[in-house]
C-alpha cells in the first residue's frame, strides 16, 4: 500500500509537467472578445488589461535570453495582437512595406482559419512599423506568399510600434496591430464567433547574435511555416 501511495503521488506531481508540455492541437490559447479600440503601438489601451500575456520561449541558444510575450484579443471586426520584446539593439533598416522583413528584427503571427485547406494568413511587423501581410498556400512544404489585393478601406490593417529606451539605451520594443476579418476573405470559418477554433502560431526573430527564434509552438527545421505544429486559438 505504501508503495502504491508513493507511486500515485509521483504520477500526480507529473500532471503539471504534462500540461506545460502540450503542443499542436492540445495547446490552446483563448482569445477574449473586446470592443474595438485605437492601435497606438505602446499597448496602453485599457482593453489589454482584460487578457493575460502569453510567453514565447526562445528556441535556440545564445549568450542571452530576451523576454518575449504576446497578447491576443478579437472584436466583431478583427484580431488584435500586442507583442512585448525585450531587446538591447534594434536590428531593423528596411523602410518599406512588403519587403523581406524576416531578415531583420520582426514579430510574426500566423492564422490558419480552416484545416481542410492548407492556406493561412501570415502577418509580420518590424520595430520600424513596416508590415508584410501575405496569404500563404502551403502544399506539403511547398509554400509561397501572395500579397493582398484591393488593400484598402475595411481590408486594411492598423499597426504601430514603440521602442522603449533608458536614456539612449534600448530596453525593449512593442508591436501592436489589428487584422480585419475582411482581409481574410474568401477563407472559410471567418469571421469567428464564440467557440470557433483556428490554428495559429506566434513568433519573433531577433538578430543581436545571429538569428534567434522565439515561438509559441515549436516548429521542425526552424520553419515558421510548419502549420501542422500550430497551436489552437479558441475564440472565447
Amino acid at each position: 500500500m505504501i508503495r502504491f501511495i508513493k507511486t500515485l503521488f509521483a504520477l500526480l506531481t507529473l500532471i503539471p509537467l504534462c500540461v506545460a508540455a502540450q503542443s499542436g492541437h492540445e495547446a490552446i490559447l483563448k482569445a477574449k472578445h473586446t470592443s474595438d479600440f485605437t492601435v497606438t503601438g505602446d499597448g496602453t489601451a485599457p482593453n489589454w488589461n482584460n487578457t493575460e500575456w502569453l510567453v514565447l520561449p526562445q528556441r535556440n541558444k545564445a549568450s542571452f535570453t530576451y523576454a518575449t510575450k504576446v497578447k491576443v484579443l478579437y472584436s466583431d471586426a478583427g484580431i488584435y495582437c500586442l507583442y512585448d520584446c525585450e531587446d538591447k539593439k534594434i536590428g531593423a533598416t528596411l523602410k518599406e512595406d512588403f519587403l523581406d522583413l524576416y531578415n531583420e528584427d520582426v514579430v510574426e503571427a500566423f492564422f490558419w482559419t480552416d484545416e481542410t485547406i492548407p492556406m493561412y494568413l501570415e502577418y509580420e511587423l518590424s520595430p520600424l512599423n513596416y508590415e508584410l501581410p501575405i496569404l500563404v498556400p502551403n502544399f506539403k512544404g511547398s509554400a509561397y506568399g501572395w500579397l493582398p489585393w484591393h488593400y484598402e478601406g475595411k481590408r486594411r490593417t492598423k499597426h504601430a510600434t514603440h521602442i522603449n529606451k533608458n536614456g539612449e539605451t534600448v530596453t525593449s520594443w512593442r508591436a501592436e496591430f489589428f487584422i480585419p476579418f475582411a482581409l481574410y476573405a474568401p477563407l472559410k470559418n471567418v469571421p469567428p464567433k464564440k467557440g470557433t477554433q483556428w490554428r495559429a502560431n506566434f513568433y519573433r526573430i531577433d538578430y543581436d547574435e545571429g538569428q534567434i527564434l522565439y515561438t509559441w509552438q515549436p516548429v521542425r527545421k526552424e520553419s515558421f511555416h510548419d502549420y501542422e505544429r500550430f497551436g489552437t486559438l479558441l475564440f472565447d
